[in-house]
Formats: structure tokens, C-alpha cells, sequence
């Protein structure tokens, strides 16, 4: 299995599907066997934001969440 993987998927996973889900649904149907890289991860944001700047806050958010997800587990 792959880093988008994984047994969370359909209503009984996302009792309350938003939009968004569709997209992260598709994301991990279409890419949920392959393995990346953060690097790959990072270099794609950045190819988004380059495309799409009213974006780049959100993006950044998201990166920065990202980078820090794993900060409340070492309390």
C-alpha cells in the first residue's frame, strides 16, 4: 500500500463529504499505490502556486501544518 492509501475511504470513513473530498478521493484512487517524496510533494506545491497565486496562502498554510504535524506528539 501506498502513502495515500489505506482503508479511509467512502461514507462510512467521511460521514460528511465536502467538496474537497472529491478531489483528495480522486488524488487517492488515481495515485493511492505510488510512493513520493516530500521533495516531489514540495516541488508540486510550488508548481501550483506558480500557476495559481491566489493560492499561495492556503498552499502555505497547508506546507506549513504539514511540516508541523508532529510537533503535539512529542508533548
Amino acid at each position: 500500500m501506498g502513502p495515500l492509501s489505506g482503508n479511509r475511504s467512502g461514507p462510512a470513513y467521511y460521514p460528511h463529504m465536502y467538496f474537497t473530498d472529491r478531489g483528495i478521493e480522486e488524488l487517492v484512487q488515481r495515485r493511492g499505490e505510488e510512493t513520493v517524496t516530500l521533495e516531489w510533494i514540495g516541488e508540486q506545491l510550488r508548481t501550483f502556486v506558480d500557476m495559481n497565486p491566489e493560492f499561495e496562502t492556503p498552499i502555505e498554510r497547508f506546507a506549513t501544518w504539514l511540516a508541523r504535524d508532529d510537533e503535539d506528539d512529542d508533548e
